[in-house]
């Protein structure tokens, strides 16, 4: 507000004219940009009011506020730099192949073919051994009721060693069928020893798998709580600096045009340290005007 307006507004109210709740918002408007700039005005000059002496206590207590902020904010960056490495690490688990060891996988994937193989030949083996054995139970009995025959001849003789023969041959087939189940059964035996082994490393290397992603995890949210407390840490800090750029601001604003020192440290800013003397002026006339100075 202006003089002129100022005494416009006093003319109107002679009149019964009051707009007491527009001067008071007037006012509340006027006075948040002035904070705004004495806050602005403060952080651009505060390194030049280190001589004067009513500004001592906010220039020193800024110095040691910029360099508190300057160590928290080498920690930000230190956390969010682990932060990255913990996500891609993270990432890298998440997207892995699903397969921990192919050289594993394929090895054991061979084993089970082979076992499937070997027990198809076992089957196989049980089987021509059970066919055996029925030809032979069967010779055997023919042999039995021949022998008990009351024919000497020599056809029945003939007949009697063939059988007899034939008795033997069958059960070295069986030996032979038997010899062969049993090494297809060790073999068998050992394959299932190799696939345990090969189970239990990969189980091994799952574990492994997701204990590594549980730490990465697990240091994602400790690195997450540390950024909370140093984010805390530089807002609490950005907000007192504020405070001391408006206190700086405020001062050397009002004393620019009586202060030489205060002159010299606002020489660049002279037009703003105009507009907020304006702004000062005006609020107090929109306050009288409110009735409440």
């Amino acid at each position: 507000m202006t003089t002129t307006r100022y005494f416009i507004a006093r003319v109107a109210q002679a009149f019964g004219i009051v707009r007491r709740s527009q001067r008071m918002s007037d006012a509340a408007a006027e006075m948040h940009l002035l904070r705004e700039a004495e806050a602005f005005l403060g952080a651009a000059v505060w390194e030049r009011v280190e001589e004067i002496e009513k500004l001592s206590v906010e220039y020193w207590n800024l110095r040691k506020l910029i360099k508190e902020r300057g160590v928290v904010r080498e920690k930000l960056a230190e956390c969010e730099a682990r932060l990255d490495a913990a996500h891609q690490e993270r990432a890298a688990l998440l997207s892995a192949n699903p397969t921990l060891n192919p050289e594993l996988a394929d090895r054991r994937a061979a084993i089970l073919a082979a076992l499937e193989e070997k027990s198809r030949a076992r089957d196989r083996i049980v089987g021509q051994a059970r066919e055996i054995r029925r030809i032979y139970d069967g010779l055997k009995m023919k042999l039995e009721v021949l022998t008990k025959e009351a024919n000497t001849s020599p056809e029945r003789a003939e007949e009697l060693e063939k059988v007899k023969t034939r008795l033997a041959e069958l059960k070295d087939e069986f030996v032979t069928l038997k010899e062969q189940r049993l090494k297809i059964g060790s073999e068998i035996e050992e394959g299932d020893r190799e696939l345990d082994a090969i189970d239990q490393e990969l189980d091994q290397q799952r574990k492994e798998r997701r204990d590594h992603a549980s730490a990465t995890f697990q240091t994602i949210g400790e690195i997450n709580k540390d950024l909370s407390t140093y984010r805390a840490e530089d807002g609490l800090l950005e907000t007192r600096m504020r405070q001391l750029h408006g206190e700086i601001g405020r001062f050397v604003s009002r004393h620019a045009h009586n202060d030489p020192r205060c002159a010299s440290a606002v020489r660049t800013h002279r037009a703003l340290a105009d507009v907020m003397r304006a702004l000062r002026r005006s609020i107090a006339l929109n306050h009288k005007l409110a009735g409440t100075s």
